[in-house]
């Protein structure tokens, strides 16, 4: 589960050659249930659809009463795979089955991770909808306590000033990367997504 934690990091950070050796290390040593999960999510973050198509669609034959993969995981995972092909509609569509329980703490993770109103802020952005998306996202930063330091509460900050920068709303996309940029000042300077950050606030001065 450690490590498997680990690759899904990697991929929301960009590192898409790491999280997928990352999964299939998780793989190797315990290809159970809740390593598939996280697997399958990691694998649909870093492009890798096929993979996770394959792998959530055995989870659903072995797991059809399952009520947490059915009403979270599942949703989830759709939507991630979804999002790689652009289709908005068919994310938003695909996260409506999670929506009552988004705020909840569901196994296999041991917080919350707000997955769905994360990527359904995405799906936002990727239909220019600037106002819906920034609401997604800030339901991150309302609920902390709930996210406390899974990766998505790191990571929301910088999706909430893509909104704004959206919007023309430079003071407010200026003061969302920054602290983004606040919270990772100890961050190694190569990480790809904080790479494209600074490349996304540049274009703001």
């Amino acid at each position: 589960m450690w490590q498997v934690n680990a690759a899904l990091r990697e991929a929301e950070f960009g590192n898409a050659a790491v999280a997928k050796q990352g999964v299939a290390a998780a793989l190797a040593l315990s290809p159970g249930r809740d390593v598939k999960v996280l697997g399958a999510l990691a694998l649909a973050r870093v492009g890798e659809t096929a993979r996770a198509r394959a792998m959530a669609g055995e989870l659903e034959k072995s797991n059809p009463t399952n009520t947490v993969l059915k009403l979270y995981w599942f949703p989830t995972i759709k939507a991630a795979i979804e999002i790689n092909g652009s289709d908005a509609a068919q994310v938003l569509q695909s996260l409506e089955a999670a929506a009552p329980y988004e705020l909840g703490e569901p196994p296999p993770t041991q917080e919350g991770t707000l997955y769905p109103a994360y990527l359904r802020g995405q799906a936002y952005l990727l239909s220019h909808n600037g106002n819906a998306a920034a609401a997604e996202f800030q339901k991150l930063l309302d609920h902390r306590g709930i996210v406390v330091n899974f990766v998505t509460g790191a990571l929301v900050r910088l999706q909430l000033a893509r909104p704004y920068a959206m919007a023309a709303d430079s003071a407010k996309a200026k003061s969302a990367y920054q602290d983004f940029f606040a919270l990772w000042k100890d961050a190694d300077p190569d990480i790809p997504i904080l790479k494209q950050a600074k490349a996304e606030y540049a274009k703001l001065q």
